[in-house]
């Protein structure tokens, strides 16, 4: 089982993001770059990860694509990705001002 959990930003940018979550969280997030993504943050979790990236990411045909077309106005997500559900987890990113939780979904 997994529980994946997915925010919303039109307020911070994905730098601002970093730091806020870093310190609310306690993490240290490292830089990544992905020809599908762009350029993304990773951090490990105690029982997954959180991931800070831009909802605009490289598109097939030369123009930026959505990663969450159901929330365009977000410009930056925050995912989360633990094997279980966590609500002290999601309590304290809920306590962000400007991070919108827009998706849940567990498989």
């Amino acid at each position: 089982m997994a529980d994946f959990h997915t925010y919303g930003t039109s307020t911070h940018t994905a730098d601002l993001l970093v730091r806020l979550v870093g310190d609310c969280l306690g993490l240290v997030f490292s830089e990544r770059g992905s020809d599908y993504r762009g350029v993304y943050h990773l951090a490990g979790i105690p029982n997954g990860r959180t991931e800070i990236q831009p909802n605009a990411i490289p598109g097939d045909d030369g123009e930026d694509d959505l990663y969450a077309p159901e929330q365009p106005a977000a410009q930056v997500l925050l995912l989360t990705i633990t094997s279980t559900p966590d609500p002290a987890l999601q309590a304290r990113l809920g306590s962000i001002e400007g991070l919108i939780h827009v998706h849940h979904q567990e498989t």
